[in-house]
């Protein structure tokens, strides 16, 4: 049995008809406004390049329409203060590109410039500055200090620009003429908040699936891409909600083994609970955990230790159901822990909904294998297709009426 394509071939049409209905841009909302994630990234390291007295644009694609933005800077992983000389943000429209008159300044505590600790963060001021979801923003920042590196998320699946060393303030810039060099790395920048008259967001917490490992670079074609379009192309607009990728490839839900990146346990505080306006956590990891060897049990406790700081801070925690994996190193004792924590999300874990992946993603043949047309290759990811049906999958009426813990 193959995944039916009478639904997914008609989205196309589904999203022309609804693009055309959507009220012009701008329209006035009648709700209050008040802050809410509309875009955000898990630092998990230092990037290799060293930056001195250069400028970053990077770009990213907020979620949410607003009348104000505010960004988050980390130098989570610094070992020495970082200084940025000045910031600014601007709507782009093709590459380092911004649209005439959009580049506008962002103060931190009233000063165009800010020194951010070893290990910390800093929020700016907020800035009038009018946002459409779906649409790029670049958020410049001028770095005047000596050779280092920089604080960053390593697989942004998104093209941004960078100036060569020594090339100095180029934050004003609304040609792409000095940004010469590209990554797809997100650095510094790790939040993007918008004030806005919407319901929430929703804060999709996990590892390389959620990251969008073999999906389409600067393609936004991951799973909760895929919903946030459905959230936006909702022709009867019952809910607006924001939505925040918090994923790190190859990250663990613990810390009982050394792992690659700080684990789902340790960053919760840092990538979910800090997030502004957040009103869901959707929670999808533990293959990586079982991958490294650690048992059932330890995972289950791992992912009670989430749920249950989760329900801590009064937020609604949605589980997802770990995918098939049958790569080289996978073991028939692996596949076992993977069926007794999937029975414990499905039936024993106080979740308050479960997303089931599983069900979505197996071959109906063998459901030990993932659906060899939703399969990257790796026998650990989907292709694009595949996270075309994990969007479609995510079912929205759950958060229409999940907005607080009971």
């Amino acid at each position: 049995m193959r995944p039916s394509t009478k639904s997914l071939w008609s989205l196309p049409t589904l999203v022309l008809a609804l693009c055309l209905a959507l009220a012009p841009l701008g329209v006035a909302q009648a709700k209050g406004e008040d802050w809410y994630a509309a875009w955000g990234t898990s630092q998990q390291g230092l990037d290799p390049t060293v930056l001195a007295d250069t400028t970053l644009r990077m770009i990213a694609r907020p979620t949410l329409a607003g009348t104000q933005v505010r960004v988050t800077l980390q130098n989570t992983f610094g070992a020495s203060p970082l200084v940025v000389g000045s910031a600014k943000v601007g709507v782009r429209i093709n590459g380092a590109q911004l649209a005439p008159a959009s580049n506008t300044a962002v103060m931190f505590g009233g000063s165009s410039s800010v020194t951010i600790p070893a290990g910390g963060a800093v929020t700016s001021d907020p800035v009038d500055f009018s946002v459409q979801a779906w649409q790029d923003i670049a958020v410049s920042l001028y770095l005047p200090g000596a050779a280092g590196q920089v604080s960053r998320h390593s697989n942004a699946r998104k093209t941004s620009y960078l100036a060569v060393a020594g090339a100095g303030d180029h934050t004003a810039d609304e040609s792409a003429a000095a940004f010469t060099l590209t990554t797809t790395s997100m650095l510094v920048l790790a939040a993007i908040d918008v004030r806005s008259a919407a319901d929430g967001t929703i804060v999709f917490f996990g590892d390389s699936i959620t990251d969008g490992t073999a999906t389409t670079t600067d393609g936004h074609d991951r799973w909760h891409d895929i919903f946030a379009l459905r959230l936006i192309l909702d022709e009867k607009g019952k809910t607006q909600l924001g939505t925040v990728n918090e994923g790190i490839g190859g990250n663990r839900v613990t810390n009982v083994l050394p792992g690659n990146s700080p684990a789902a346990v340790d960053r919760l505080d840092r990538d979910v609970l800090a997030r502004s306006g957040a009103t869901h956590v959707v929670f999808f990891e533990g293959t990586n955990d079982i991958a490294a060897g650690v048992n059932a049990d330890q995972l289950i406790a791992g992912m009670q230790n989430v749920i249950d700081r989760v329900h801590a801070a009064r937020l609604p925690i949605f589980c997802s159901t770990i995918i098939p994996r049958h790569n080289a190193t996978w073991t028939a004792q692996m596949t076992e822990y993977r069926h007794i924590v999937n029975d414990w999300i499905r039936r024993k874990g106080n979740c308050d909904a479960v997303i089931d992946f599983d069900a979505a993603m197996r071959d109906p043949g063998n459901p030990d294998l993932m659906h060899p047309l939703l399969d990257f290759g790796d026998h650990i990811h989907p292709n694009p297709f595949g996270y075309f049906v994990m969007g479609l999958a995510v079912e929205q009426k759950l958060f229409e009426k999940h907005f607080h813990v009971k």
